[in-house]
């Protein structure tokens, strides 16, 4: 929902002027920006002992760190995957958004629609697909990232990190399939997203012809 409000708003921008291609050049940056490097990135800025938390301790007085570093938790994976998700939508999403044509909401106006009916019965329809099919492939970018997280949580938490505890403890006898089980199913669901998503491409496309 964060990349839709901001490609909402880079139609205010002309398509060719600096703001639009500040924000096109950092997505792409930063939507590629991940393992190793951003999880360090993230320990220097959310980190115990570093700016962020103490500014928010010392102005609010919550602590986001009280109970341990919240980087080092499944739910602190939210930031950095929001962190290349976000700009992720944005480059996803935004050509949907440049298909739509300022004709037709000229159109809904002649027959006497408002703004609300224009979303309503055109804009939405119309976006609805490009939305989930870009839904689609953030979850499956996700889904699959292993660095970033390995690099934060040892182990456990998430498919990835399991298969990767399944496949190197020397403590876990009598589960040599699990990992191969879980790396097949985690394949199925890749094939079942990636199908969906060409459907969905398949039908934005026919908007922005």
């Amino acid at each position: 929902m964060l990349g839709v409000l901001v490609c909402w708003a880079l139609t205010a921008a002309r398509p060719d002027g600096f703001v639009r291609a500040v924000v096109d050049s950092a997505s792409s940056v930063f939507a590629q920006f991940g393992g190793v490097m951003l999880a360090f990135a993230w320990i220097a800025t959310l980190g115990t002992g570093q700016l962020i938390p103490v500014v928010l301790k010392a102005v609010t007085g919550i602590d986001i760190n009280s109970g341990g570093s919240i980087l080092y938790t499944v739910p602190g994976l939210l930031f950095p995957y929001v962190y290349f998700g976000l700009p992720l939508m944005v480059l996803s999403f935004m050509p949907a958004m440049d298909g739509l044509r300022p004709q037709w909401g000229e159109a809904v106006a002649t027959l006497g629609g408002t703004r609300l009916h224009y979303w309503l019965r055109v804009g939405v329809p119309v976006l609805a697909p490009a939305f989930f099919g870009s839904l689609i492939l953030l979850f499956a970018n996700a889904f699959s990232s292993y660095a970033t997280a390995a690099a934060l949580i040892s182990q456990g938490g998430i498919i990835t990190l399991a298969i990767k505890q399944q496949l190197t403890s020397e403590t876990i006898v009598g589960v040599a399939n699990t990992a191969g089980v879980l790396a097949l199913g985690m394949v199925v669901i890749m094939a079942v997203l990636m199908t969906l998503y060409s459907a969905l491409e398949r039908r934005t496309r026919r908007w922005q012809r």
